[in-house]
């Protein structure tokens, strides 16, 4: 039998409405855009659909503008993995933006991978 193949494709990116981390549900488009007016709590990012994905996993880097945490040291990009629950799957990905908002502004890049391939990549630009 053969085997079936992973589809993940970017459904949307730019600006969304607020996201709950708890909640099931992937926060709304508000605007399609990769230039992003910078303020607290506005949230950006993108969508993936995974279709045939049950049991994968994907990786996921967001690097950002060299800011510090509350030590005073560099953060490092932020990174992770989504585990892919049903073989129709939706994964959103991106960040808020906290204080200070100086910090923050310039170029944001999210890159996921799957099996070590780039599947999805978006830059944003906060201004």
């Amino acid at each position: 039998m053969p085997k079936r193949r992973i589809n993940i494709e970017m459904y949307s990116y730019g600006e969304y409405s607020k996201w709950n981390p708890g909640s099931k549900e992937i926060p709304k488009i508000i605007n399609f855009t990769t230039e992003i007016k910078a303020k607290i709590g506005t949230e950006f990012g993108y969508v993936l659909r995974v279709k045939q994905g049950k049991g994968e996993v994907l990786e996921f880097k967001i690097d950002h503008p060299p800011f510090k945490d509350e030590k005073g040291n560099i953060r490092p990009p932020f990174t992770g993995q989504q585990f892919i629950r049903t073989n129709n799957f939706e994964f959103y990905l991106g960040d808020c933006i906290w204080e200070p908002l100086n910090d923050k502004l310039g170029k944001w890049e999210i890159t996921t991978w799957h099996k070590g391939k780039v599947v999805a990549n978006k830059s944003f630009n906060l201004i």
